[in-house]
């Protein structure tokens, strides 16, 4: 059987003493996309927080493609496969549009560069046409873009992304998520979505995870979740989206 892409193993992180995920144990295969969702405060950025190495572990392992990252560094779990589109975006302000890009190339951990600025700009064509716009003079969503072109530019195998949705409009909200398809369907990338639009998130992937608590207390189907509207508003409160 082929190794999971992503895999956390009985994960207990935080950050000093303070412990927010409580022996989180799931696994993403290759090419999979789930969802992660759940009320304001209950660990989700944390969980994406810890697989990048930047909360303190207390117990517990993080594999990639089979491979143990644990104890590596963020920069060093970047290389060895992992994409990561934080909630505030980050992207340089003085910096352009293709120079932001340019600063986030790197092979990926199989020495291939499949990325480029051109390819990102496919993607995103509203980038291309602001290309030497500056970061700070881009709109909500198109940062956002940029950031995932940015994320996209290491050459990830798994991507993790916080909050995409979050202040942007619908139709910029559509745009990303058949952005987002393409990267699944067509470029075979492993997506782990952190999403707090209910309808978004359950559209967008098969499985879905709740948490609650820093505890994993859903792990299934999107699809049935979404039709159980009693169980899903007992999960995460009023439904989103």
């Amino acid at each position: 059987m082929a190794e999971a892409a992503l895999a956390l193993e009985g994960v207990s992180a935080g950050y000093g003493e303070t412990v927010v995920l409580e022996d989180l144990a799931f696994e993403l295969r290759a090419g999979e996309s789930v969802s992660l969702i759940g009320r304001n405060g209950v660990g989700k950025s944390t969980l994406l927080e810890s697989v990048m190495g930047h909360t303190l572990l207390h117990r517990g392992a993080i594999r990639l493609g089979g491979r143990e990252v644990t104890h590596l560094v963020p920069y060093r779990r970047v290389r060895a496969g992992l994409g990561y589109v934080p909630q505030e975006r980050e992207v340089f302000p003085s910096l352009s549009v293709r120079e932001n890009l340019e600063v986030a190339a790197r092979p990926g951990a199989d020495g291939a560069r499949r990325w480029t600025a051109q390819g990102v700009f496919e993607l995103f064509p509203q980038l291309a046409e602001r290309q030497a716009n500056r970061g700070n003079q881009l709109s909500g969503g198109e940062q956002q873009m940029l950031s995932i072109g940015r994320a996209l530019m290491g050459n990830p195998k798994v991507l993790l992304m916080d909050e995409p949705s979050e202040g942007l409009s619908p139709i910029i909200v559509d745009e990303l998520m058949r952005a987002l398809k393409r990267l699944r369907d067509q470029e075979g990338l492993t997506i782990l979505l952190v999403e707090q639009n209910t309808r978004v998130a359950l559209s967008f992937s098969p499985r879905t995870l709740v948490m609650n608590r820093g505890r994993i207390v859903y792990d299934g189907s999107s699809e049935a979740l979404g039709r159980d509207r009693a169980r899903l508003d007992g999960l995460i409160g009023v439904a989103g989206g």
